[in-house]
């Protein structure tokens, strides 16, 4: 006889984002992809009762959604004050496909060198794809005696090849909790290379100097604080988009200049995802450009750190380093990693409707639950997280 399989496994210790019977409401804290602004929401909703088809039907040769792709890019160019030396594409392969469309448009043979700034678990990722298609070299963030990821290097002139093709970043990086604020300044000598930024996770939540920072490709996968998975949005600065500049091996759906070429329509783009990125830029707009979101960004993230570094250690996060604390997504652990108290945390967290503290991925659990504060939550959102971490605190202390 077949032995029935039983398991009491709570929701919340397998990652569950359902809603527990007795929260009103669920507030989303998951490293994405995650939840929209409920004013974002609401639009996309409202679009649906009305009459037009939506951007779910319509083609992409259709004037109607030529006029929805004009306007996004034209928003979004306001919104992060996007110079015209830059292009500004819509690409397909997320964040993982960006990792390899890198070096194939802008190394154009195998031998190229290109320096990857390795200081956490996305720009290992972006460098280990990068080997596949042209020379690495690594500037090396990790601890040297632990190999984990606490800081950011220090880019001197002499560790950075003069023959780069490229120097490649990670402005946040998710996992580890460590988050450039503004992009760093290359060695004089060294800024006639362009920086390639992974800025998927932090876009939007504070301005960037495009040009004199020299910004070369800026790619976001639109899940984290812009839209829906399926899209990543791509600017490109123009005078790295040129028939002769792309590996010949690079595939059409991945190749800059020829999606530029196109006027984003080589291929069928992700309608619906696009029109939901512009949404978003008029929402931001409204609510006062990116300069007024970085001021919410702070606010919501410093509110968080200042429980954690006055708890006397009951909460702990692993970068001691203010100034390169990310404020998306905020690395805790309770009372030095006790699992007992933690999957109480967690339990008594998703009986209350706060959810996505912790998820299950290909790296694991790890050692540390991760508050994720993108677009979609807000400063009350972080209050009710705040105010149970003091009242938990003050229970089991």
């Amino acid at each position: 006889m077949a032995t029935e399989c039983k398991t009491d496994i709570h929701p919340a210790l397998v990652g569950s984002l359902s809603k527990s019977p007795s929260a009103e409401r669920i507030i989303n804290f998951g490293p994405g992809p995650t939840s929209l602004p409920k004013g974002v929401e609401q639009k996309i909703a409202d679009s649906f009762n009305k009459p037009e088809l939506t951007s779910l039907a319509l083609s992409h040769r259709a004037p109607e959604f030529q006029v929805i792709l004009e306007n996004v890019v034209a928003t979004t160019r306001r919104v992060m004050n996007i110079p015209d030396d830059y292009e500004v594409l819509f690409t397909h392969g997320g964040g993982h496909g960006q990792f390899a469309a890198v070096p194939l448009n802008l190394c154009r043979e195998e031998t190229d060198v290109a320096t990857y700034i390795v200081n956490g678990t996305w720009s290992a990722r972006g460098r280990d794809e990068a080997k596949k298609y042209c020379q690495v070299e690594t500037i090396d963030g990790s601890d040297p005696e632990t190999g984990a990821f606490t800081t950011f290097p220090s880019l001197n002139e002499e560790d950075i090849n003069p023959e780069s093709k490229y120097i490649y970043l990670c402005s946040n990086e998710t996992v580890n909790g460590i988050e450039l604020h503004r992009l760093p300044k290359l060695p004089k000598s060294r800024s006639h290379i362009p920086l390639i930024v992974d800025a998927s996770s932090d876009f939007t939540s504070k301005p960037i100097d495009w040009l004199r920072d020299g910004v070369g490709v800026l790619f976001a996968c639109a899940s984290k604080n812009i839209g829906h998975p399926g899209l990543t949005m791509t600017v490109i600065r123009k005078d790295l988009i040129g028939k002769d500049k792309a590996s010949s091996l690079c595939p059409g759906v991945f190749n800059y200049t020829v999606n530029s070429d196109a006027g984003n329509l080589w291929n069928t783009p992700a309608t619906f995802n696009i029109e939901v990125v512009g949404i978003l830029m008029n929402w931001l707009e409204q609510q006062g450009g990116v300069e007024a979101n970085e001021v919410r960004s702070v606010a919501k993230a410093q509110a968080l750190y200042e429980v954690i570094d006055s708890s006397l250690g009951f909460y702990g996060t692993p970068i001691e380093d203010k100034s390169l604390r990310s404020r998306m997504n905020i690395p805790f652990n309770v009372n030095g990693g006790d699992e007992e108290l933690t999957n109480k945390f967690l339990i008594q967290c998703w009986e209350m409707g706060v959810v996505g503290l912790r998820t299950l991925t290909p790296f694991g659990v790890g050692d540390y639950l991760r508050a994720s504060l993108y677009n979609g939550i807000t400063g009350e959102d972080v209050s009710v997280l705040v105010d149970f971490m003091v009242r938990f605190a003050e229970a089991n202390a």
